[in-house]
């Protein structure tokens, strides 16, 4: 069974930082996309970041202030989030794709979910 457990969610203070993880299980997702999205309160899921082998792509609203990563060894993904904004505040969930194909921005593409783990940003 494939699990995603992400870890690293809390609140911050505007301007802060926090790093999120993602620890795959019962799967390697080494040759295949993971990414990140989030949902805020009351909103649709939207993109954040994704990543396979060394491309990455991101969110306009957050380019250049998020970093994702991965380490294949680990089977984990991170994403640095820096100097964040009470816009950011929402459920991050980690997602990994089933295939080499699709369009990495949208959650289609991605058929393993964790269960998410909630971003506070205080203004």
């Amino acid at each position: 069974q494939v699990q995603l457990v992400e870890s690293g969610g809390g609140l911050v203070q505007a301007g802060g930082s926090l790093r999120l993880s993602c620890t795959a299980s019962g799967r390697t997702f080494v040759r295949y996309a993971m990414g990140w999205f989030r949902q805020a309160s009351g909103k649709e899921r939207e993109f954040v970041a994704a990543t396979r082998w060394s491309s990455t792509f991101y969110a306009d609203s957050v380019k250049g202030r998020f970093t994702i990563s991965r380490d294949n060894a680990k089977n984990t993904v991170y994403l640095q989030m820096n100097s964040l904004k009470p816009e950011d505040t929402a459920v991050y969930y980690c997602a990994g794709a089933t295939g080499g194909g699709g369009n990495y921005y949208f959650p289609s593409t991605y058929g393993h979910w964790g269960q998410g783990t909630q971003v506070t940003v205080s203004s």
